[in-house]
């Protein structure tokens, strides 16, 4: 493998960085920014709850949204508390996540000396005596999944009242089933903000996929923009994600870097079908397909949860897909249906 040069490695670095803003990330960063705002006129604090399945964006958004309040606060301020559930998820577990993630010295050793009161106290009185304005807790399925009655009910009550004490926002992130907690009558109320990231579709709005490559290409570390926008391009682009954004993103991200490696003016369709080949070995490449030939897929269930399974390993049932289909033939039934 070439190595990069040291400028090439900053300007990839930069790319792979990138975040490129559709219309729906807009309205959320605008949802984060009013819960912050509402925030200081105190009262029963509003929460939001932000899902999606695997791969659509939902943990690049709240990494981009931190960077932008980071880049406007003082290093040392902490306006956003953003955590996730740990890898062994009970309510606990992410009390004291939250407490590492605030800065709490002594939370790594509170695990299993303090009773479940005791550490809900300790982040209420550090959330008062910070500045933090929302609190972002991402993969929250992994906390209610499985769980019912009595359980759920004591998650929903414990984040209640965090919420209510320290008079902090909260915004649940996580797969489509996390919205059980929704159901929960304390918090019913209380998500009266609620967003849902999705896969791009050929079906029904082929033009946000478009719209989503070509901000990528405009920041590309090239000195001429490569044209990505063409229909052999985009077909192949979506036969090669599915319409998923963290699929798409990381094939673009190696595409990028092997044009860098070989020092090529701008991205072209031989990168990409190295690139394909490079991950796919072994399925059709669709980059050194005609129009006519490109197949793909795109979803047709998001994963979802069941709560009548037998076990809880048959419960997630995952995101679903329809049958390969030449792509061209898709973009035609969609000009048709508009």
């Amino acid at each position: 493998m070439a190595l990069l040069s040291p400028e090439n490695e900053v300007n990839y670095q930069k790319f792979v960085d990138a975040f490129v803003e559709m219309p729906i990330a807009t309205t959320i960063m605008a949802d984060f920014d009013r819960l912050r705002y509402n925030r200081k006129f105190g009262g029963d604090q509003q929460c939001m709850l932000l899902t999606g399945d695997t791969g659509c964006g939902k943990s690049f958004l709240i990494h981009e949204y931190c960077r932008r309040v980071n880049l406007k606060t003082a290093l040392d301020t902490l306006l956003i508390l953003s955590s996730r559930i740990p890898s062994k998820p009970t309510l606990d577990s992410t009390i004291i996540e939250l407490l590492k993630d605030i800065g709490h010295s002594f939370a790594t050793y509170r695990k299993g000396k303090s009773g479940d009161q005791a550490l809900t106290e300790s982040l209420i009185k550090c959330l008062k005596s910070t500045e933090v304005e929302l609190i972002i807790i991402n993969e929250f399925q992994e906390l209610v999944e499985f769980k019912s009655g009595k359980a759920l009910s004591e998650i929903a009550t414990r984040l209640k009242y965090i919420s209510e004490e320290a008079a902090v926002p909260i915004v649940l992130v996580g797969m489509p089933w996390s919205v059980k907690i929704a159901k929960e009558p304390q918090w019913a109320s209380r998500l009266l903000i609620r967003r849902r990231l999705s896969y791009f579709t050929l079906s029904k709005e082929p033009e946000e996929f478009i719209r989503f490559i070509k901000g990528l290409a405009i920041r590309m570390p090239f000195d001429e923009p490569p044209k990505l926008d063409d229909k052999h391009t985009i077909l192949s682009l979506f036969a090669t994600s599915k319409g998923q954004i963290r699929t798409l993103k990381h094939f673009m991200n190696e595409a990028v870097k092997i044009a860098l490696e070989q020092n090529f003016p701008t991205l072209s369709n031989q990168q990409l079908a190295k690139t394909y080949h490079l991950m796919f070995p072994d399925l059709p490449n669709p980059f050194h397909q005609s129009i006519e030939q490109i197949e793909g897929q795109e979803v047709s269930v998001t994963s979802h949860y069941d709560s009548g399974a037998d076990n809880e390993f048959d419960a997630v049932i995952p995101t679903k897909y329809t049958d390969l289909l030449p792509l061209s033939q898709l973009l035609r039934q969609t000009r048709k249906t508009k």
